[in-house]
């Protein structure tokens, strides 16, 4: 990725955070060396976004390898421990939308589900395990085509791989997942979930500070089948 392409993704910046369009299929640190997702990530490029301050932004949470969206950033040391408490209370909220396989029978609903690791050889991956730590997700039903729906998902708790995890235990797996749901292994449709808006309460003064990512191109015909009719105008940060 060029400085011009990572600077083309920034979506707000003010003095203390940066919130970027994180593309699909695109680690946002470094791996270990022997994984195959090892060496370059998107932190490689956050020099581009410096704007004059000494240091280069840093990670505030984590997006997934295969997710798309908003992605936020903390300009310096003292940025990064306030966001840092503001996702660890859960005071940011975050919308991501999904399309997938099947879908429920109504049009709201919460999913409790406590999320285990899978197993330790596994890695990050994951599984409903009723002894594990509590996971909470609304849902919300955006429209419907065949086969597919497209979902509005809010994750009330942030766990590893949880709105993949929560899809595929409704019997609902996410569209392009090939961990938790039917996608092949190689050569599939990309993950079809996306970090759509995030809304931050930075500044204690101000309305909290509200992010829309645009849906990647990978996503647009699978929601434009379950009744997307494009970005409005206008929509951006607040």
């Amino acid at each position: 990725m060029t400085a011009e392409e990572m600077m083309s993704r920034l979506l707000y910046r003010d003095g203390l955070m940066l919130v970027i369009d994180k593309p699909a299929g695109f680690a946002v640190h470094r791996g270990p060396k022997n994984s195959n997702k090892g060496g370059a990530s998107l932190e490689d490029h956050f020099g581009a976004l410096r704007f004059g301050l000494p240091r280069p932004p840093a990670l505030a949470h984590r997006l997934d390898h295969d997710t798309s969206g908003c992605l936020v950033l903390g300009r310096h040391r003292k940025a990064l421990a306030q966001l840092g408490r503001l996702f660890k209370t859960g005071a940011i909220d975050k919308t991501y939308w999904a399309t997938v396989e099947g879908g429920p029978d109504t049009d709201t609903g919460v999913i409790e589900l406590p999320l285990g690791r899978l197993d330790v050889t596994r890695g990050w991956w994951m599984k409903h395990d009723p002894k594990g730590q509590r996971a909470v997700t609304k849902w919300r039903v955006m429209g419907r085509a065949g086969k597919l729906t497209w979902l509005s998902l809010e994750p009330v708790t942030g766990r590893t791989h949880q709105l993949r995890v929560h899809c595929a235990e409704m019997g609902w797996p996410i569209f392009g997942d090939a961990i938790y749901g039917t996608a092949p292994r190689k050569g599939g449709p990309m993950l079809h979930l996306h970090a759509r808006e995030i809304v931050v309460p930075l500044y204690k003064n101000r309305e909290p500070i509200r992010v829309v990512a645009p849906v990647p191109p990978h996503m647009r015909a699978a929601l434009a089948q379950c009744g997307w009719e494009g970005e409005r105008e206008g929509e951006a940060a607040e």
